[in-house]
């Protein structure tokens, strides 16, 4: 499950709409490593993309995790995506709401899982970017303040890592993401991502 991403800031997000604008491009500026933003975990702020009533795109803050109605304090941080497409199809469950109407995009440089298949590293945290793009998008959900990363089976590439992985958007599929073909993307097998082992 991916429980730390490195995000941009808010005016990045807000630049990128920017250029969308008047370039027809939503390009993320590029920054070295020591203007990043830090690491994000659960329970933390991160800026994210949200359509709006028209359906343009807009920035803001949301709450990394939902609150579990009646149940215990632990955020839910993940929303595995074929849990959210059996209670879109029987009307009910958390997730109902999120994935037919909050379905969001979540800018990231990288995303973290932790090593839960054989060793040599058991529990060390491997990063992975998307080559060739300094900034990638996530396919989120969202519901008023608080927002979640959706989930989905691991490609190749995170296979021998962790059993699960982000659903991770190529370029260009964000349109697919938003719209009502969403759940095709399910399956991640022709996304190449790199990795890159991080300690915790």
């Amino acid at each position: 499950m991916c429980h730390r991403v490195t995000p941009l800031t808010l005016p990045d997000l807000e630049e990128a709409l920017d250029n969308l604008k008047t370039t027809g491009r939503a390009r993320m500026p590029r920054h070295g490593a020591a203007e990043e933003a830090p690491d994000a975990y659960p329970g933390t702020q991160l800026p994210l993309f949200v359509p709006n009533k028209q359906g343009e795109l807009e920035a803001c803050m949301l709450t990394w995790g939902f609150k579990q109605p009646g149940g215990p304090s632990k955020l839910v941080f993940n929303t595995r995506i074929e849990t959210a497409l059996s209670q879109a199809r029987s009307g009910r469950g958390l997730w109902h709401g999120p994935i037919l109407n909050g379905r969001c995009l979540v800018p990231v440089r990288r995303f973290y899982e932790s090593w839960t298949r054989e060793p040599p590293r058991r529990g060390a945290q491997v990063a992975f970017s998307l080559p060739r793009h300094a900034v990638f998008l996530l396919a989120g959900v969202y519901e008023d303040e608080r927002f979640s990363i959706v989930t989905t089976t691991p490609n190749a590439d995170v296979a021998p890592i962790h059993s699960r992985m982000p659903l991770v958007l190529a370029p260009g599929e964000s349109r697919v993401w938003l719209g009502p073909d969403f759940a095709r993307l399910a399956n991640r097998d022709a996304i190449e991502l790199a990795a890159l082992p991080k300690d915790a």
